[in-house]
This record gives C-alpha cells, sequence and structure tokens, in this order.
C-alpha cells in the first residue's frame, strides 16, 4: 500500500494551479483561522481546481490527495497513518493538508479530528451534501466551514470568455451589446467548465450517468433505475412547476410517496436538483406544500428534459434561483391568490421578493407578473419589489404605493 500511496501521491502532485484557469470566487475568510474548510458541489464543477487556487495561494501546498482516483479503492480510514507518514517522509512536514472527494473512505472524519486537534488547517471536497453533513455533525460540530461551488456563474463565464468587462459596458452601446450576447450564451450553455470548453453533448451525457449511477443508485443501493430516469426526465421538463409527492408516483411508476421522497433526497444530495417550498409560518404547512424544483444547470436541463421553445421564461427563473443560491439566501415562494417566484428571508422575516418573467410581451402578461410580486410585497409587510426579464430597459414602476424596479436578468447578475 506505501508504495502505491507514493505512487498516487507523485502522480497527483502534477495536478497544480494554472494561470490559465478561471479563479473561481469564494469567501476569503475560509482561507485563515483553524476551522476545517470544506467544499461541497456536483461533480466537475470545480471543486478540485478550487482546492488547487487555494494551495497556489498557500506557502505549504504538497499534502494533496484525490481519494476519486481509482487506485485508491482499497484505502481505508486505517490507512491515513501510512498516508500521513508517506506525506513527512516524501516532503517533509507541513501543516496543510487538501483532501478531494474524501467522503469516498468511509470513517475519514476522524482523522481530520486528529489533525484538527494537532493544530493543522484541512481542505477538503465532497460531492455528497448529506453524507458531508452528516459526517461532519457527528464528529466535527463547530470545528468546520462550509461553502457550496456550483458551475460557473455568469460573472465567471465572462472571465472564461475573456470579455474583460468594465462598468461603463453596462450602459455603452457596444459594450451592451456584447454583454447580451455573451448572456444568450450562457443562457444555454449553462456554466460547467468542460462542458464549455469542448461542447460535446456527450460529455453531459457521462457526467449524468456518472452521478445517477454512481451517486445515487450505488451509494443509496436502488436497483430499479427506470424510476429514477423517468423522475429527473420528468423533472427536466418540468423546471419551476409546482409537484407533489403523490403526483410524482404516477410519474416514476412508484407505487407509494415515501418512496419518491427518498428519490428525491437522494437527488439533492448529488447536488443534481434543488427543491423549494411555499413559505408558511407554519414549519408543518410548509413541509407539506407543493415544490418547485431547480437543476444545477440549464445545459443538464436542455440534456435531460424536454421544454417548447416558448418556455424559455423557466429557464431564466432557473438561472436566477442557482445566482441566489450562489448568494447563500434562503429561497421561497410565495403563492396565494396569485403567484411570486421567489421570497428570500432572513431570520424569521421575507425581506425580498422577486419576480422572474421572460418579457412583457403582453398586456395580460405585465399585469399577471406585477400584480402577483405586489400580492406578495402586501402580504410580507414590504415596500419594494423586483421583476427580471430576460432583457428590458432598467425602469422603475410604482404601483399602489410600492415601487417595483424592473431589470434585465444579466445585469442583475452583474451586480
Amino acid at each position: 500500500m506505501k508504495n502505491l500511496i507514493k505512487t498516487v501521491m507523485y502522480d497527483q502532485q502534477r495536478m497544480v494551479w494554472n494561470k490559465r484557469f478561471i479563479p473561481r470566487s469564494f469567501p476569503e475568510s475560509i482561507i485563515h483561522g483553524e476551522l476545517i474548510v470544506v467544499i461541497s458541489g456536483i461533480r466537475r464543477c470545480g471543486k478540485s481546481t478550487l482546492l488547487n487556487q487555494i494551495r497556489y495561494e498557500n506557502s505549504e501546498k504538497d499534502y494533496y490527495m484525490n481519494f476519486d482516483d481509482e487506485r485508491l479503492i482499497n484505502f481505508h480510514v486505517e490507512h491515513f497513518q501510512l498516508l500521513h507518514e508517506t506525506f513527512i517522509e516524501l516532503f517533509g512536514v507541513q501543516k496543510t493538508f487538501y483532501f478531494d472527494e474524501i467522503q469516498n473512505v468511509f470513517g475519514w472524519e476522524r482523522f481530520v479530528r486528529r489533525l484538527q486537534d494537532d493544530g493543522c488547517k484541512v481542505f477538503i471536497t465532497g460531492s455528497n451534501a448529506t453524507m458531508l453533513s452528516r459526517e461532519l455533525g457527528t464528529h466535527l460540530t463547530g470545528r468546520h466551514l462550509q461553502t457550496e461551488l456550483f458551475p460557473f456563474s455568469f460573472i465567471e463565464f465572462l472571465k472564461f470568455k475573456r470579455f474583460q468587462w468594465k462598468k461603463r459596458d453596462l450602459y455603452d452601446t457596444e459594450g451592451r451589446a456584447r454583454l447580451i450576447g455573451c448572456f444568450n450564451e450562457y443562457f444555454y450553455a449553462g456554466g460547467f467548465p468542460l462542458y464549455l470548453k469542448e461542447g460535446r453533448d456527450d460529455y453531459l451525457k457521462s457526467l449524468y450517468e456518472s452521478i445517477l449511477y454512481r451517486d445515487v443508485l450505488v451509494r443509496n443501493k436502488l436497483v430499479n433505475e427506470k424510476e429514477i430516469l423517468e423522475l429527473v426526465n420528468y423533472l427536466a421538463s418540468n423546471v419551476s412547476k409546482l409537484t407533489s409527492f403523490n403526483g410524482l408516483t404516477k410519474v416514476a411508476g412508484v407505487k407509494n410517496a415515501t418512496t419518491i421522497r427518498n428519490y428525491l433526497s437522494f437527488l439533492q444530495d448529488t447536488y443534481l436538483i434543488f427543491q423549494i417550498s411555499k413559505f408558511d409560518y407554519s414549519l408543518k404547512k410548509q413541509i407539506q406544500n407543493l415544490k418547485k424544483t431547480y437543476f444545477i444547470d440549464n445545459a443538464l436541463i436542455r440534456r435531460l428534459g424536454f421544454m417548447f421553445s416558448g418556455e424559455k421564461g423557466r429557464l431564466l427563473e432557473n438561472i436566477v434561483f442557482l445566482e441566489l443560491r450562489r448568494r447563500n439566501f434562503e429561497i421561497f415562494y410565495h403563492s396565494d391568490r396569485l403567484e411570486c417566484d421567489f421570497v428570500i428571508r432572513q431570520g424569521t422575516a421575507i425581506v425580498q421578493a422577486i419576480q422572474v418573467c421572460y418579457s412583457f410581451d403582453t398586456s395580460e402578461t405585465k399585469t399577471r407578473e406585477i400584480n402577483g410580486l405586489l400580492e406578495a410585497l402586501n402580504a410580507y409587510g414590504l415596500t419594494e419589489g423586483l421583476i427580471l426579464l430576460n432583457d428590458a430597459s432598467e425602469q422603475t414602476i410604482e404601483e399602489n404605493g410600492k415601487m417595483i424596479r424592473v431589470l434585465p436578468v444579466w445585469k442583475w447578475l452583474l451586480t
């Protein structure tokens, strides 16, 4: 095992930061202090790149191991001591560790805790939200900081396109046209780095199959892949639409809602999908209410589902949802007589209401969207609201004593 560990270590030392990579956004506070840093997110969204970005910026960078290497399939928790000794033998004594996809090793959290007890700084990544949370909560409560990484944001997409935009480009004719052109591309292509680089749909197929089989079916010991496939296809074809557990049983061909609830939980663990609830001051009612489902990336939605061209508003809504998640907001939807797409909670209060619409193509559409937002503003005692359109002139609408700001989504993404 020791010779194998050495081979893998030396091979993986080639995985270093390249200045051509796109720097990822992350809270600077995670670099400092003694807390363990946990970077979680879907497969291939750039967690390893971010880990190497952090390594590049630190003076100690040699204690790195990616446990998603097939050569480490027989690496178990008892081998961590050997790993540590090999690090010291090859690179001398260091106090900073970088572990990629560490959840592949059962019991890893005990070793990481021991490292922290010894005064070490540890950075880890993982692709399974619940598994990480369960292990962190059991053995590392109060000892870690967790940050989620998503595929490229629009700002990161512009960096990928080598477009160094300036504030004047928001208003300058040429700059604005270029930004809108980039957003139109981002709208369909999404933000998975390698897909943007290669543009091959078979890459999306490979990514989805890896998530489905490795992270959902194998990890949760499921055997009926047809039910999961039917469920994902339906959800991708109906992004942002209201669904119930009972309704989805018929879609997937399962017998009870508990099975559907479990399937959805497993899919959310991988960061493939997210579900939000209708806001209610009663937690019980929140749990019982219909859910809205969003996906990690628009390119995957196009690959996995079926949409008519007239349904682009739901892809736009998916982009807005993802950006709200990146900004670490607690997100719900509002529904009473009318609907509002997103309401944001801080503490126990709703502090913001946002409506998303592809365009005000008819007066009826405009009236419906404004009235839905106004209902939410009145329900939560807010004086200002936001409507995001695919592209529109920035304006402010005053209605019934409320101020409604209208912005194009691409400009909102840059604020």
